[in-house]
């Protein structure tokens, strides 16, 4: 799945898919959040890019009534995971190698969207950024890079090394 244009990436995984394998494989994602109303919610995944919702409330919040940054690096770790998976299959093994993040303006609590575009996706490797925005008045409040590594295929047992 080397990808050296990324003018066409079509999904491979819908939000449903996406939702039962984060359910299943990291139930800690939203765990303590009122039924029904995840802290985390994939919003959409399309060509090349996956965007996910955070409800922030007072769980969330340092002091000065301020989302934390550990809060938003979440976000965006997150949003890239998913991104990524959305775009190579259930591979729960994919890990974060790299995440850097610029925190631009003070988020108050409530709803934060990241948008995540995947730059580069390789056979070992994906690069994406993310951008995160208040729904509260559109300003983006982070953005982020990160790298994932992917872990090689196993080959099915009657294949041809």
């Amino acid at each position: 799945m080397d990808q050296t244009s990324l003018s066409k990436l079509d999904p491979v995984m819908s939000i449903e898919e996406l939702n039962r394998f984060i359910e299943r494989e990291f139930p800690q994602v939203n765990a303590g959040s009122p039924p029904g109303q995840p802290t985390y919610s994939i919003l959409a995944i399309g060509d090349g890019s996956a965007s996910m919702r955070l409800e922030a409330d007072e769980r969330h919040l340092r002091p000065g009534g301020t989302v934390s940054g550990p809060t938003l690096f979440a976000l965006a770790d997150i949003t890239a995971y998913v991104a990524i998976l959305a775009h190579i299959g259930p591979v729960a093994l994919a890990v974060t190698t790299n995440l850097n993040i610029n925190f631009l303006r003070r988020p108050a609590s409530g709803r934060i969207d990241a948008l995540c575009r995947i730059l580069k996706l390789g056979k070992r490797l994906a690069v994406v950024e993310i951008s995160m925005m208040s729904t509260a008045d559109g300003e983006m409040v982070a953005h982020a890079t990160a790298t994932y590594s992917i872990p090689p295929r196993t080959a099915p047992p009657h294949a041809v090394l």
